[in-house]
């Protein structure tokens, strides 16, 4: 007879799958235990949602695999007084997790039906210190800059100057680059007062970084 896991089994499983990947970071695995990726996937996908791999969602997006999400959180190295820009809300999964772990969480996104999506689940899941755009993601938010953490969840093939322009010194951003049919690198961006200090992380693959606004 074959076991189906309890959800208790697939958490324990889920969170051991993203140490295994190299999250060590105990509050980035607390965040991603407390906030169940189970509510940002719908309809046919939503049993494999505790999978570490990526799953389509609306407007030809993805959601990211959670082992990536881990990463990326980490290479932020968060504090709890952080104004944190997330460009591409996608499935709203990200914020939810740099919500539990920063001050403020500014996420925008070029498609309104994503960005309506996620704000409801913000307000479904109490994250009162998200606020949603619905704008061009590669121009940042100039209104609210500087940031001190940038998260960008597309490819571009450089880190785009607006965003390091809205990276207040001593901020981090953490971003894929590269083609995106061909492999992308993971890199961390510390602005110094010195200028920008770069850090290759791993090979990724991610959607690119569109401009303009989405149809949808």
């Amino acid at each position: 007879m074959s076991h189906t896991p309890s959800e208790a089994e697939r958490k324990m499983q889920f969170l051991f799958a993203l140490r295994s990947r190299g999250v060590t970071d105990k509050h980035v695995l607390e965040a991603m235990e407390r906030i169940d990726r189970g509510r940002f996937v719908q309809g046919l996908f939503s049993e494999r949602a505790y999978d570490d791999t990526p799953l389509p969602i609306a407007c030809g997006q993805t959601i990211s695999q959670p082992s990536i999400v881990g990463l990326m959180t980490q290479a932020l190295q968060l504090t709890p007084r952080d104004k944190v820009l997330e460009v591409g809300t996608g499935s709203g999964y990200q914020a939810a997790i740099l919500a539990l772990l920063a001050r403020r969480v500014y996420t925008v996104d070029r498609f309104r039906r994503l960005t309506r999506t996620a704000e409801a689940l913000f307000q479904d899941l109490g994250l009162t210190n998200v606020t949603t755009f619905t704008a061009d993601g590669s121009h940042g938010l100039p209104e609210h800059a500087p940031f001190d953490k940038i998260i960008v969840t597309a490819a571009a093939e450089d880190p785009p100057g607006p965003l390091l322009a809205q990276l207040r010194i001593g901020g981090i951003m953490v971003l894929p680059v590269g083609q995106s049919d061909a492999v992308q690198s993971l890199i961390r961006v510390h602005r110094t007062e010195e200028g920008l200090r770069y850090d290759e992380l791993r090979d990724v693959r991610f959607v690119p970084l569109l401009e303009g606004l989405g149809k949808e």
